[in-house]
Parts: structure tokens; sequence; C-alpha cells
């Protein structure tokens, strides 16, 4: 039978109703992703004149090239071209009903990590190795604009169905100069279960019971633990959480890249392919007491339509149960 499932985090509504995926066109499938052409690839080890002059790189140590803007390099951070927030941005002109019409300088400094020097579309055809390098410039540029903006965040969109322009793999960081309502939200969320548990940390009282209860849970390693969330809103989302609640993904201990990159390969091997997919970090915004950093990742099986859209409930057709059991077994 269908229910509607309240994630503890966001307060977020899912339906969560099984049977939909055997309806006609329900089936959920996807296709490998088209081979990317290096002559044309600007993120390609050797192409670095096609990109903006880089910011941050992790370089060889054994001898080769160790010249900025040059080859030689593991991981690579770049302004974005296309930049949707600048440091100097101008204020717009005032309106001439400010009651009803709000604007404000989009101010901030958005960049672009390249995961890798290899021409793949996704993390989980790098190496084990280059995920964690590449996660660690995450942690890295996260560090970097903390202490100025209101909060950073960390993406990667994959293939063109999850909004990627360019195939080869990157992430995106956007440093904010405001706190987004559903990161607000969430931080409410936290403050509230710390006053009412006496201290509690709600992302790892979550994760205890979860683990408790086994029936959610994809893998556990040293330093995280893998999850099909409760109220889970597409198909297959995950979500990695760390043993111990640090408030900060900048914050120094475990990264959980081992278990991030376990999970992609296992919705590969489930699915055929690397799907498409949207993943983000949820850190703590500047200034909260109360939180837990997590990363949480969305495969894009199924299109978001009018109920998501018009009113911002989801409807999954996969409950996190049998998708758990299933990458489980994958």
């Amino acid at each position: 039978m269908p229910e509607v499932r309240v994630d503890p985090l966001t307060g977020l509504r899912t339906i969560i109703a099984g049977d939909r995926a055997t309806r006609p066109g329900g089936g959920l499938s996807t296709t490998p992703a088209e081979p990317i052409d290096r002559d044309t690839d600007p993120f390609v080890e050797g192409h670095e004149d096609r990109t903006p002059p880089e910011l941050y790189a992790l370089r060889d140590d054994d001898g080769g090239a160790d010249e900025a803007n040059a080859p030689g390099w593991t991981v690579r951070v770049v302004p974005n071209l296309y930049p949707a927030l600048e440091p100097d941005s101008a204020e717009p002109e005032p309106t001439s009903a400010p009651d009803l019409f709000t604007a404000f300088a989009a101010r901030g400094q958005h960049e672009v990590v390249i995961n890798g020097p290899q021409p793949v579309t996704s993390l989980a055809e790098l190496p084990l190795e280059q995920v964690q390098a590449a996660v660690g410039v995450w942690r890295e540029r996260i560090r970097e604009h903390r202490d100025d903006a209101a909060y950073v965040h960390l993406l990667v969109n994959e293939r063109r169905e999850g909004g990627a322009s360019l195939p080869h793999t990157h992430a995106q960081v956007y440093a904010l100069g405001f706190v987004p309502a559903q990161v607000a939200r969430e931080r409410e969320r936290f403050t509230a279960h710390a006053t009412r548990t006496m201290g509690g940390n709600l992302l790892a009282d979550l994760v205890q019971e979860e683990v408790r209860r086994g029936e959610r849970i994809v893998a556990i390693d040293d330093e995280a633990v893998l999850m099909a969330p409760y109220a889970s809103r597409l198909p297959y989302q995950l979500m990695l959480a760390p043993r111990a609640p640090r408030r900060c993904f900048g914050d120094d201990g475990p990264t959980g890249a081992s278990l991030l990159y376990d999970g992609l390969r296992r919705l590969a091997r489930l699915l055929g392919h690397s799907p498409p997919l949207n993943l983000w970090i949820r850190t703590a915004p500047r200034g909260a007491e109360h939180f837990c950093w997590r990363i949480d990742v969305m495969p894009r099986l199924t299109h978001l339509a009018g109920l998501e859209l018009g009113v911002g409930v989801n409807l999954n057709v996969v409950a996190p149960e049998l998708a758990a059991a299933q990458l489980r077994d994958a």
C-alpha cells in the first residue's frame, strides 16, 4: 500500500508507491553515456589553456611537471567560465515596488573542481585513489570559502539528464552570501532536536537507529554509513553520513570517500551503467551550532512531473527498503 513518509532531516514529504513501478511505461533503466571526445574536452590533461587560470591543483611530486596551468595534475580547480556568482557583482536597480519585488547582488564565488584528468563521465569510472583525491580537494575548497560565505554548496551533476553541460566528471562550488531556505530549515530541525533531547545530534541519532534496524543500510565502513533514506525522494537515492558526527565537511576527520565510491559502483552494477545523477554535500551553514554533514546522491531515473514541481511532494516508485536490499546484493 502507498504511504506518505516525512524526511526527519528536511521535513519534506514523499509518497512511497512501489506498485507504480509495474504500470505501463513505469520501468526503470539507464543507458551508457556517450564516450567523451578528447579533442573537444576542455578538462582533459593537456588542455589547461582551454580553462581560466587554475585556483588550486594537486600535482605530481615525482619529478613531473609542477608548473601551474600545465599537465601533471591530479585534481584541478578553476573559476567557472560562466559564473552564476561574482565577488564584485553590482547591486541591481531599485524597483518601484520593493515590498513585492526584491533583488540583491549575486555576490560570491563559483568554481569548478575537475575530479581527475581522465576523460570519463562519472566518478564511478575513476580509480578509488582518484576519487579519494577529488573528495579531499572538495574539502579544501569548502575550507577556503566557509569563513566568508554564509553557505558553501558543493555539487556534482553527472550527464546531461543530471544537468551537466560538460560530460567530463567535475564538481561545482557555490560560495553563497545567504543561507538557502532548505538549509535553514534543516538547521532549525537540528536545533529543535538538540533542545528536545538535551544535546542530541539529529543525524547521529538517525544513523544509530537506522543501523539498529538494518533494513535501509547499504554498507558500512570505518568512516561512514551508507543508506537508502527513509523518505527517499527518488528511486535508489543514497545518503552517506559519518560514523562520528561533525558539523562541517571542512572539519578534520574522515571524508567517507571510499564508501561513496562503493555506493556509486553499486548503482552502476545494479543498473548496468552509471546513471545520470546529482550529488551534493550538505554541510553546516556559518554560525550553526547543531548540525552534521552528509552526502546525498540522487540518481535521475525518473522525471520530475506535476506533483513534484507543483506542490513539492515527490512520488517514489521504489521503496527504500527494496532499494537498499538490491544495492546490498550488487
